[in-house]
């Protein structure tokens, strides 16, 4: 049967075929990974029928909901339906979507357009805009990721992206080149909110965050690259963060990301060793 099938490994679906993928280029490539048992795959179908997966959408505070397949499929993230004014953005994708998930984003207005921070959350995305007939935004750089075309997605450029009076998207780089994040500016009493999957994410330390090339294989990012993030991010107006894994900076992110990118800087240039 011809059907577009998904990486177990990473959540990534593909364009239709009559038999999988041969390998998984999100996967091959360094900044993820190929199982010792090698690449193996799966359908949305076979997800939907197993009866193993729900998705628990959940009320973080007003207006932002998170996504979140139980139990945990491929590489387990979460993703955002953020309510503006008018205007309801979903950030990131998960793969598992079903009816079930469908009605109540549906009760809750619905999805006017899709934003991805980088290729690793790509998951079923064209599912999601075709059910929600809504806009897909990959930033151009990363388009070579892109598994499963379709005229959903509108590459942009440059480095910011309007998309609404209080929506705002960003090319941080980093993680991939286009990789991306996402700025509520009413969010927060208006103090700003920045959805960053793990273009930026936050650490077991409280109060700090990273910033790396690779998470699985640990390959850190060079300090060039991790200031001109931070030079990037003080243009951004925000005073939480929500990552990609349920582990938020509920206050004073911005000055947070600053001394974290000032620590990181110091720690790979060798400045925090006694040598």
């Amino acid at each position: 049967m011809i059907q577009p099938y998904i990486c177990k490994t990473c959540g990534v679906q593909y364009s239709k075929s009559e038999n999988p993928p041969e390998n998984c280029i999100i996967c091959e490539d360094e900044r993820q990974y190929v199982p010792p048992k090698g690449h193996t795959w799966t359908t949305l179908d076979a997800l939907q029928s197993s009866d193993e997966y729900t998705n628990n959408i959940e009320n973080k505070e007003e207006c932002i909901y998170s996504i979140t397949t139980k139990p945990s499929f491929a590489i387990g993230q979460t993703a955002y339906l953020v309510q503006g004014n008018n205007f309801n953005m979903l950030w990131d994708c998960i793969t598992y979507i079903d009816d079930k998930t469908i009605k109540t984003i549906n009760e809750l207005g619905g999805i006017d357009a899709i934003a991805l921070s980088h290729p690793h959350y790509y998951s079923t995305q064209v599912e999601w805009a075709e059910t929600f007939d809504a806009p897909i935004y990959i930033h151009e750089d990363d388009k070579e990721w892109v598994t499963r075309p379709s005229k959903k997605i509108v590459y942009w450029s440059g480095d910011v992206l309007k998309l609404s009076d209080e929506f705002f998207l960003y090319r941080l780089g980093g993680h991939f080149k286009g990789g991306a994040v996402l700025n509520w500016t009413n969010g927060n009493n208006e103090k700003g909110i920045l959805f960053s999957g793990d273009i930026i994410h936050s650490v077991a330390a409280e109060g700090w965050v990273t910033f790396m090339y690779s998470y699985p294989n640990m390959i850190p990012l060079p300090a060039h690259t991790v200031q001109e993030m931070a030079r990037k991010v003080e243009q951004i107006k925000f005073d939480r963060i929500y990552v990609a894994f349920n582990n938020s900076i509920n206050e004073n992110a911005k000055e947070i990301v600053r001394k974290s990118a000032k620590r990181y800087v110091q720690a790979v240039e060798g400045e925090l060793f006694d040598t």
